[in-house]
């Protein structure tokens, strides 16, 4: 047990050199943590790293859904609607279409049921894989947020897929109308169901003596619960956590003082960063265990490779020509109805959305969570060929297009969108902004006082831009309280901004919004 421990411990040590490593030489983690998860496993007399396959989803997915949906602009998400929800349900749909299609015909043995469950599984693209190689170079705001927004959405149909592929394969038997009803009970119910619980959670920060510590530990729970709850009434976790955590995110200036958010998202983010990398390095872990499963399955291992390989060039083909797809779809509807953006973007775009089709966290979680046995008794029929070409198709698509698509981006350019303006020009209207909105609150609302009290003078001046000296931030009393008064009448003009249809990016909001809270902090501390 010791020994295990120690083990784990080291992957953990692992974890944070394999990422300074990715740092230093700019190229995503995801990549290098899976090449050595699987330099790892060929390690001799390591301990076995085996996880209940029931576990996966519950340890895994609530945290990193719920922080996705903290981190995405519900504007954004909104405004790109239309194309976010093409994406995220009807190319994951005909996606995993073509995987069966494809799987059925080529691999033998492999039913059609068979082959929707390993299209459930392989559809959806990873955000966080995206996510890590996008920061290498610079896209358009639309173009990470509709990667953004799909892959919250993605991840809940795709695993609705590969759930009624389950019972098909386990009960033989598949009624398209009882699983239209069930879509419809998952989709809405989970909604329903993540909405319901978020806003008793919000209830319970608000109306309860929570502390720091206390709101951080329920935002911890709130996604297990969600997600929790859901399953149990037998719609989709996944949407629950998904709404629950972007009703939180939204509204959660309403119930957390700037002290929570502000260690939260320290404590949320070492979260965050942990599973991931371990999810990681388990897909290159697991792989000594499945290639010795393929053997009593009957299947070679150049076959296996073979068959990732198909399944691989099928994703990629299908998702770029999804988006040129979507593209059309789009310029002839904009002739009927209003879009989001009437104009032409061209052959560029679309390729680098179809491009950015890595596959990771979700894909492998929903392998390894097929049982080995059926509720029958029986073997799961071809599980680890399953899990073998998940692990292709994830290495391939994280090294293949992974490694490539800074390079394609950098090479082909992309167009300049006015949907912002630039970041300097919005981060000196909003300094302007919120430093005019303090004073004019101040000046209106405390002219008495404000002639009064020093630091309020000082503040003033500050505030006016007269002053460029440090704030003594050791005031007490009633200066104190004004000023904190002033902090939050400034944070909800910021607020009511980001909800406008103004245009400024929303990221450079929420950056000024930090800045408030750090500064709150500082004057409830001094």
């Amino acid at each position: 047990m010791i020994g295990n421990f120690t083990f784990y411990l080291s992957l953990i040590v692992l974890l944070v050199l394999i990422i300074m490593l990715a740092n230093k030489i700019k190229v995503a983690y995801p990549v290098l943590l899976v090449i050595t998860g699987l330099a790892v496993s060929f390690i001799p007399g390591l301990p076995p790293f085996h996880i209940d396959p029931e576990l996966i989803f519950i340890i895994f997915l609530p945290p990193l859904l719920y922080e996705a949906a903290w981190a995405i602009s519900w504007k954004e998400l909104w405004h790109w609607r239309r194309i976010v929800g093409s994406f995220a349900f009807i190319v994951v749909f005909f996606t995993a279409t073509a995987v069966a299609i494809v799987s059925n015909k080529i691999i033998p043995g492999f039913s059609l049921a068979m082959g929707f469950l390993l299209g459930g599984i392989v559809s959806p693209p990873d955000a966080v894989s995206a996510g890590s190689i996008l920061k290498f170079v610079k896209v358009p705001r639309r173009v990470s947020s509709i990667l953004e927004g799909e892959s919250l959405m993605n991840d809940a149909s795709s695993l609705i897929i590969f759930q009624f592929a389950m019972i098909a394969v386990g009960t033989g038997q598949f009624i398209w109308y009882n699983a239209a009803a069930s879509f419809v009970w998952m989709v809405v119910g989970g909604i329903g169901i993540g909405l319901l619980v978020g806003w008793i959670f919000m209830k319970i920060h608000k109306n309860l003596p929570t502390d720091t510590n206390m709101d951080i530990i329920l935002s911890i729970v709130a996604p297990y619960v969600m997600y929790l709850v859901a399953e149990e009434l037998h719609s989709s976790g996944v949407m629950a956590v998904v709404s629950g955590g972007l009703l939180l995110s939204n509204k959660r200036h309403e119930f957390l003082s700037s002290s929570s958010r502000l260690r939260g998202v320290n404590v949320w983010q070492s979260l965050v960063f942990v599973l991931n990398g371990l999810v990681f390095i388990l897909i290159g872990l697991d792989l000594s265990e499945i290639r010795a499963g393929l053997a009593t399955e009957g299947v070679s291992l150049s076959q296996a490779i073979g068959y990732g390989l198909l399944i691989s060039a099928v994703l990629i083909l299908v998702r770029i020509i999804a988006a040129y797809g979507a593209v059309i779809t789009t310029l002839i509807a904009r002739n009927f109805i209003t879009v989001a953006d009437a104009s032409n973007p061209g052959i560029r775009v679309p390729f680098i959305l179809g491009w950015t089709g890595m596959r990771g966290v979700v894909s492998l979680a929903a392998a390894l969570s097929i049982p080995v046995q059926m509720d029958n008794g029986l073997l799961f029929p071809q599980r680890n060929l399953i899990l073998f070409i998940t692990f292709i198709v994830i290495l391939t698509t994280l090294l293949v297009q992974g490694l490539t698509l800074p390079v394609i981006i950098k090479k082909i350019g992309l167009p300049v969108y006015k949907d912002y303006l630039p970041e300097e020009e919005s981060v000196e209207i909003l300094r302007k902004g919120v430093a005019g909105h303090g004073y004019n609150f101040l000046t209106t609302e405390y002219s008495e006082q404000l002639s009064k009290h020093p630091f309020l003078q000082q503040l003033a001046d500050k505030l006016r831009g007269k002053s460029s000296d440090e704030i003594d931030y050791a005031v007490t009393g009633e200066s104190r309280e004004i000023y904190l008064e002033v902090i939050s009448k400034q944070r909800q003009w910021l607020l009511e901004l980001g909800h406008s249809k103004d245009k400024h990016d929303e990221e450079v909001i929420r950056n000024y919004l930090l800045q408030l809270d750090i500064e709150e902090e500082r004057i409830r501390l001094s």
